[in-house]
């Protein structure tokens, strides 16, 4: 089959970014979690981005026993591409962060390239009152984090995770990071095609003015030429706008109520597949065609979705 000019779609679910008193939409539950993935896979999204939570209080939660019920869900229901987090929660370790991927070996694992600061404070001026006695001084606290990924620890990951064939959404933050990508392509820990998740507007990276956006991508262009798959994810507010910048130049997109709670100005969005359908809009309007689930794994190489552990 044809892939040319064929965009990639990966939806994000829930994330760890997010509190649940900030939208009543964000699964939280397993059963919320997997439908939510398969609504969006439904709605166009080839890549589904996972991370688990607390059922109870919403809470990011690593232990690779609270991804396998909506896993097994989500396969069962749905040929969508099962991309696991190894980015966790800032306040994790990189051994809590990589397990769930190491234990349960999906197709695409993403991959924090360098070590900043990750700042989710400024939510408190615009949310106030919370449900759970953890979501205030979690967002709170991140004015003091620093969220870890260094060499070593970018090699330990890579190192564990690559002997299952998983492949990576490298998650780069700021220009440093694709040439922490390049010094581990250097050294031949990794292979090409890069799927380069390039981010834009977390306090702490890059920001999302249009001049970021090109700027990452000469760079990646610059360093990895055609051995690399670009996609982008903008936060908040900027997530549709980078989107279709993106798309128009041949890129990939990445949206879900990890990202950004909102579907408009003010408006929260009512579903993960809500956003899917919006960025599918923008694509298809630039008269480009949305990318299967069979043809992303065509266009990143990847095991194939009987090659998983779950």
């Amino acid at each position: 089959m044809s892939t040319q000019g064929k965009v990639i779609i990966t939806c994000a679910v829930t994330g760890a970014i997010h509190t649940p008193s900030m939208s009543p939409y964000l699964p939280v539950t397993p059963e919320e979690i997997a439908d939510a993935a398969v609504g969006a896979a439904e709605a166009g999204a080839a890549i589904i981005h996972l991370h688990a939570r607390d059922p109870v209080t919403g809470k990011p939660d690593q232990r690779p026993e609270a991804f396998v019920p909506f896993l097994k869900d989500i396969k069962a229901r749905s040929d969508a591409v099962i991309n696991l987090t190894t980015g966790g929660s800032p306040y994790m370790t990189v051994q809590e962060r990589m397990l769930p991927a190491k234990v349960l070996k999906p197709e695409v694992a993403s991959m924090n390239m360098g070590t900043m600061n990750f700042g989710l404070f400024p939510m408190l001026n615009r949310f106030k009152e919370f449900k759970f006695d953890w979501e205030r001084p979690y967002l709170e606290g991140s004015k003091d984090l620093i969220f870890r990924n260094t060499y070593g620890d970018l090699e330990t990951v890579l190192t564990e995770l690559s002997a299952n064939q998983t492949r990576y959404e490298f998650e780069c933050y700021d220009t440093s990071h694709l040439y922490n990508l390049a010094h581990f392509v250097d050294r031949g820990m990794v292979k090409a095609p890069f799927f380069v998740q390039t981010v834009f507007g977390i306090l702490g990276g890059i920001g999302s003015h249009p001049d970021d956006v090109m700027h990452m991508k000469r760079t990646a262009d610059r360093l990895f030429g055609k051995d690399y798959r670009w996609s982008v994810l903008g936060a908040g507010r900027s997530q549709m706008p980078i989107a279709a910048m993106a798309a128009s130049m041949g890129g990939n997109v990445r949206v879900g109520l990890e990202d950004s709670l909102w579907i408009g100005a003010g408006k929260l969005a009512e579903s993960n597949a809500q956003q899917v359908r919006k960025a599918r809009e923008i694509i298809e309007g630039l008269g480009l065609a949305v990318a299967t689930p069979a043809e992303a794994r065509e266009i990143l190489a990847l095991k194939g979705k009987d090659a998983v552990a779950f």
